[in-house]
């Protein structure tokens, strides 16, 4: 897919990161996979992230990505797969050609491993990693990763394929400045961790959408939501907000790396035999898996 062609397409409508299932070696469960996405690729959604946060990016070997990528784009039909990228710079690129050679349309560069870089570093990070390919690319803003405004226009100026801008640090400040600065040069994407929580606030700050992560289990919720936003109807907004993603944050909030276990929690709660997370993250106990089930029970498939 052309740059500018994903582009569009990530502005029209919900986005979501499908979980990676694992089979009982361990290893990656492409049928699970493939019946997972096919079943969210009967909703709305504009474009789906392959491998990403909530897919497990972070514990998953590099050449794992590409069979996932393919997988994704088996069972999609017409919805644009975007892969999860990074670690450091060289890594990051090797991902990003494997990822566009299995048929990625664009890439997601997630935060580099470890450590804080400087400004002029992160600029090199970025335009090598969109160098290499020639699909669309989006940033990542969150964590050791802040593009200030500058380095993010002149990255716009050398790289014609950089094509989003996904912010997770909460900093509306920083992110109204990228966008005053930047206008439609970039499409903007909300990806705090459960995004419904902050969206009213992004919208007012320019974005036009964002990444659900309950999507992969309650889909037609979240469609619902992403539609009373965009339409302006606050009332079914908190509504949602009160009898589904309150309940859910308080779910999320009972131990790290939640965010990403509840999500598969809830997938396994469909009959998608998605497998436990990867360490170091850790499964939901019984009494929470209890929780979700209470709370997903009026949105069973």
């Amino acid at each position: 897919m052309d740059p500018q062609d994903l582009k569009t397409s990530l502005g029209s409508g919900l986005l979501s990161f499908p979980v990676t299932p694992f089979g009982a070696d361990g290893g990656f469960n492409r049928d699970v996979y493939e019946k997972h996405v096919g079943w969210l690729s009967g909703y709305p959604a504009a474009t789906l992230f392959a491998a990403g946060g909530t897919g497990e990016f972070f514990s998953l070997k590099p050449a794992e990505i590409p069979e996932i990528v393919s997988a994704a784009k088996a069972a999609s039909g017409e919805v644009p797969i975007v892969s999860g990228c990074g670690y450091g710079t060289e890594i990051a690129v090797d991902i990003a050609k494997a990822a566009e050679q299995a048929g990625a349309d664009g890439i997601l560069l997630i935060p580099h491993y470890l450590i804080d870089a400087p400004q002029e570093g992160l600029y090199a990070h970025v335009k090598k990693v969109c160098d290499s390919v020639g699909i669309g690319v989006m940033v990542y803003n969150r964590d050791n990763s802040i593009l200030q405004p500058d380095t993010l226009a002149r990255l716009c100026d050398a790289c014609p394929n950089l094509i989003g801008f996904k912010d997770g640090s909460g900093d509306i400040g920083l992110v109204r400045q990228v966008t005053a600065k930047m206008g439609d040069r970039l499409m903007y994407l909300g990806g705090m961790p459960t995004a419904e929580l902050f969206a009213e606030a992004y919208l007012g700050a320019g974005f036009t959408t964002y990444s659900s992560a309950v999507f992969n289990f309650v889909p037609g919720l979240a469609i619902e939501f992403y539609d009373a936003l965009r339409g302006g109807n606050r009332g079914r907004c908190e509504e949602i907000l009160n009898d589904f993603f309150y309940p859910f944050m308080a779910i999320r909030n009972r131990s790290k790396g939640y965010a990403v276990s509840a999500i598969k929690a809830g997938v396994r709660l469909q009959g998608f035999d998605a497998g436990p997370v990867r360490s170091p993250l850790t499964d939901l106990d019984k009494e929470e898996m209890g929780l979700m089930e209470d709370l997903i029970a009026p949105y069973k498939a």
